[in-house]
């Protein structure tokens, strides 16, 4: 939240100008005087480094930079007038006003402390996480409640929490917050240099498997791009790539999809095997049988992974109510509970590949039947990579096609 964002009329104003290639129309568009809309502009491309529109004669052009960040500074403020329209909507507010009168009338103060609100869920907190007051969030949500003419929040005993239409509102302005960052990469990208931040969901074998070898490809490329790995249960990831707090999800894809508002797309396939210790009583046999494997202790990721899911087919209609089972997805927890114990798990074969070459590990011989999984990227639908996220996807694309499974 202490991220950088425009302010929201010097936003409106640029775009305007762009839009009527003149200031002095854009002025007029946006009710401003002549000089004000100028100094909103100069404030705009200020702030970003880099001038945006080309002054001559009467007129206004954008520059390079200037038309790559109008692209996403247009796609922001579209993103922020569904929301509030949809907000109206589920608000059942009888104020007649369309989302396109209100938007002149928002702040980007307000729609920070919106956003701060609903992610904190306490007014304290979210003053704390922006760097202003309490009594500042507080005044600045209920200018927002008013013009809206919306209740964006409700008192519980668990804090503040967001209504829905409040949700609706909340999540919007973290997808265009979201695309506004990205226009900064795009801006370093104009300028002949990458700079920003890429934030990745990573699920478990593509952070021991593909990940560390695109990393260390991508960053010798572009040093000044800091990369964010996101390591939580798969849910978790989806809802921060769903609310515009991670740029994709790496690892293995869901089938069906979880949700309508995701794209899949397979890099890898990757198979399962039964791993323990390498002198596990079961090591080095032949032929054995499901029960016998049953017999042992296991430690497998949650339910509803596609792991677990297998496993559960695995097992299906053999009745052990004695199974004695961990649940967890921590590599380190699980190769040490297999390390020091007669634990077995079901995991992806890449996931042990160095620990078997090491004689550490081994796989049992057990046929797991059809156990591939595709792994691969999730991504928002209608989400444009910037020049730099885009760079990253065709590293990870490059290093999964060298490493694919035949």
């Amino acid at each position: 939240m202490g991220e950088y964002l425009p302010n929201f009329r010097h936003l409106r104003t640029f775009c305007e100008a762009e839009r009527l290639r003149s200031i002095s129309r854009a002025a007029d568009a946006v009710f401003l005087s002549q000089p004000a809309a100028t100094q909103a502009i100069a404030k705009l491309e200020d702030s970003l480094g880099t001038p945006l529109l080309e002054r001559a004669g009467n007129g206004v052009s954008p520059t390079v930079a200037g038309q790559a960040y109008v692209t996403r500074a247009r796609r922001a403020i579209s993103m922020i007038e569904e929301g509030i329209a949809e907000t109206i909507r589920i608000g059942s507010t009888k104020s007649g006003r369309q989302a396109r009168d209100i938007l002149p009338l928002l702040t980007t103060t307000q729609l920070r402390a919106l956003v701060a609100v609903g992610t904190t869920n306490n007014f304290t907190l979210a003053a704390r996480l922006i760097g202003t007051s309490q009594p500042a969030i507080h005044r600045s949500t209920r200018e927002l409640e008013a013009i809206l003419n919306v209740a964006l929040f409700e008192k519980t005993t668990r804090g503040i929490l967001l209504t829905r239409a409040g949700q609706i509102l909340w999540q919007q302005l973290k997808l265009a917050f979201s695309e506004l960052r990205q226009g900064l990469m795009d801006v370093s990208s104009c300028q002949g240099f990458a700079k920003g931040n890429i934030v990745i969901g990573c699920m478990p074998l593509a952070r021991h498997f593909v990940m560390p070898e695109t990393l260390v490809s991508f960053s010798t490329r572009f040093s000044e791009v800091t990369i964010r790995i996101i390591d939580s249960p798969y849910p978790d990831l989806l809802h921060g790539l769903r609310h515009g707090e991670i740029d994709f999800l790496v690892g293995a894809l869901r089938t069906p999809a979880p949700v309508d508002d995701v794209l899949q797309e397979p890099l890898f396939s990757a198979s399962l095997c039964i791993a323990a210790r390498n002198d596990h009583p079961l090591a080095n046999r032949k032929s054995i049988l499901l029960d016998e494997l049953l017999a042992y202790p296991w430690i497998l990721p949650p339910p509803g992974t596609p792991t677990r899911e297998h496993f559960e087919r695995l097992a299906s209609g053999t009745p052990h109510p004695s199974l004695r089972l961990i649940e967890s997805s921590s590599q380190i927890l699980i190769r040490g509970l297999l390390m020091d114990s007669d634990h077995l798990t079901l995991i992806s074969r890449q996931q042990v590949r160095f620990e078997v070459e090491l004689g550490q590990l081994t796989t049992l011989d057990y046929d797991l039947g059809d156990s591939l999984r595709e792994i691969g990227l999730t991504t928002r639908v209608n989400w444009h990579p910037s020049e730099i996220q885009r760079a990253f996807i065709q590293t990870l694309r490059a290093v999964a096609a060298r490493h694919s499974e035949i």
